[in-house]
């Protein structure tokens, strides 16, 4: 590992995405063995990635199976592709093993409906806009959480939510999870708030379980709160805050 003993703690995040090295993740995982902290750290991004992977996962139309079935018998078959060593895909961590059901359901589109109809192309399109915005914020995010400088909190929102802030200064960003989100209602939503010295300033939206970029500048502000606005949101909080939790030093 090419980090001092006392630089181990800061590779957490890296670990928990795959993004170390054999070497290095050897090194970590000995390390592991003798630091409590760590382990514990470990397991918490590892529950908070899981929990991002879910919020992007997608099922296919109900319709799809009826109509691959129907146009398999005109569609040619293909050679299988027997890839080479310099051709593999290389895993880059638990977000992106997360991510392959939505990748293969916009693949399953792509060659089953292709040419069949107008509205199976617009499915197609779909899935794969939808794959690569959930390719983008997993990218965001796990830029974050593999910070050197990551830091986190976790608490409770007064609906029963479990929520987690990991904020980097180097990177200037925050993101926020929250896993047992109850259902906000019809016209309703969730929206997260960014404070800076008593002034509530908007940072996103969220209506289910998952994890989001904060928007906004998170390095000037002192707390994060949550609450439950008409849908679209609000410029400023309409009702008493589900959470208000102080941003990790």
């Amino acid at each position: 590992m090419n980090h001092h003993a006392t630089d181990a703690h800061t590779l957490v995040a890296a670990y928990a995405l795959g993004a170390l090295d054999d070497d290095e993740r050897k090194d970590f995982d000995a390390h592991l063995r003798t630091c409590e902290a760590c382990r514990q750290e470990a397991t918490e991004f590892e529950a908070t990635t899981a929990r991002l992977a879910a919020a992007v996962s997608h099922t296919p139309p109900t319709a799809a199976k009826a109509q691959v079935m129907a146009a398999i018998d005109d569609v040619r078959q293909l050679p299988p592709r027997i890839p080479t060593p310099d051709a593999a895909p290389r895993i880059r961590g638990i977000l992106r093993r997360r991510i392959v059901p939505l990748a293969l359901a916009a693949g399953v589109a792509v060659a089953a409906l292709g040419g069949v109809a107008v509205w199976q192309a617009q499915i197609r399109q779909d899935l794969e806009r939808q794959a690569h915005h959930a390719q983008q914020q997993l990218d965001a995010v796990s830029v974050v959480l593999a910070a050197p400088d990551a830091r986190t909190v976790h608490g409770r929102a007064a609906n029963g939510a479990l929520t987690t802030v990991v904020s980097s200064d180097r990177q200037n960003k925050a993101t926020f999870t929250a896993a047992d989100l109850p259902a906000p209602g019809p016209g309703k939503t969730y929206q997260l708030w960014l404070d800076h010295d008593g002034t509530m300033r908007p940072a996103g939206l969220m209506d289910q379980d998952g994890t989001v970029i904060l928007t906004g500048n998170p390095a000037d502000a002192g707390a994060v709160g949550l609450t439950l606005e008409p849908a679209g949101g609000s410029p400023q909080p309409t009702s008493a805050p589900l959470l208000l939790m102080t941003l990790p030093a």
